[in-house]
């Protein structure tokens, strides 16, 4: 077996400003769901109860999130060899599924108020959702960086994104009830914020459930791979291929490989550094698992149902 690691000291100092960064977001979504709650009860405004329940559910997807990224940090044992390196997967899946669902429940609520508009306080609206852009806008600068490279942390930035385009939303809605008196633009802008969590959520719940899956990650052709191994000196066939991404930053890959001679183990050791190099720097794949065999009579189909 061969994986190819790198820890270094930067890596921990960068888990410790995620940390930081999500503990930041946290306490400003706080303030952000308790003012827009009471304001929604006092306005009577149900996309601002709306972006409250919302903000409601970022402060539960952070949470999870920072309780998965100190999680992802703790080390393999006995009982756990993979440690929790799957935690911010986990996580990344529970938040994409709140926002669906609460987007569900939104379109709902929407519906009904459509049919039964009423007078909205606007002027509270309007404030509170500049407090939302401006807070939600502080946070997803934090989490821009990490998101671009870590699951966990793209839900909670979607999380927060989604919201700061909905307290625009509702900004616009609070004016045009204030000065046209537009009151079914409440329901509306409701029923366009629920609309956009079902279409952001649904490519994460989707890349989430595929890693928890372990299905073969979309980048990586398997036909390809054994197509490349079995071009290297001694190796006659590749079969029982599995191929799986643990987390954002490992990919596994374990097989059965078919030797043309009855090698010695201390050449099977230099022909498997040639395998590592190769799938890591055309694959990226690190952590490589391989079964040798010679003249063994089982299945060589590239991929077996075990």
């Amino acid at each position: 077996m061969g994986h190819l690691h790198s820890h270094n000291h930067s890596q921990h100092n960068h888990h410790d400003l995620k940390g930081r960064n999500l503990v930041i977001s946290i306490f400003l979504n706080i303030i952000i769901t308790v003012s827009q709650v009471i304001g929604g009860i006092l306005s009577g405004s149900l996309s601002l109860l709306s972006d409250a329940l919302h903000n409601f559910t970022d402060v539960l997807s952070l949470i999870v999130s920072y309780i998965a990224n100190i999680l992802s940090r703790k080390k393999a044992s006995i009982n756990r060899t993979f440690g929790y390196k799957r935690a911010e997967i986990l996580a990344a899946f529970i938040n994409a599924s709140t926002l669906i669902i609460i987007a569900v429940l939104l379109i709902i609520e929407a519906i009904k108020r459509f049919q039964n508009p009423q007078e909205i306080e606007s002027n509270l609206v309007i404030w509170l959702s500049l407090l939302g852009i401006i807070a939600n806008g502080i946070s997803v600068l934090l989490l821009k960086k990490d998101a671009e490279v870590n699951m966990n942390m793209k839900s909670a930035y979607l999380h927060l994104l989604t919201d700061m385009l909905a307290s625009v939303a509702v900004l616009i809605g609070g004016l045009l009830m204030k000065f046209y008196e537009m009151y079914w633009v409440d329901s509306a802008l409701t029923l366009v914020i629920a609309l956009y969590l079902i279409w952001v959520g649904y490519d994460l719940l989707k890349n989430s459930f595929k890693v928890l899956m372990l299905f073969t990650p979309e980048d990586i052709q398997v036909k390809d791979i054994v197509k490349e191994l079995q071009q290297l000196k001694d190796i006659k066939n590749v079969h029982h291929v599995h191929i799986w991404q643990l987390n954002e930053l490992e990919i596994h890959l374990e097989a059965h490989i078919d030797f043309n001679d009855d090698i010695s183990l201390s050449q099977f050791d230099i022909i498997l550094q040639d395998i590592e190099e190769l799938l890591y720097l055309k694959f990226e794949i690190n952590h490589i698992n391989i079964q040798p065999e010679y003249g063994k009579c089982d299945s060589k189909e590239v991929i077996v149902q075990d």
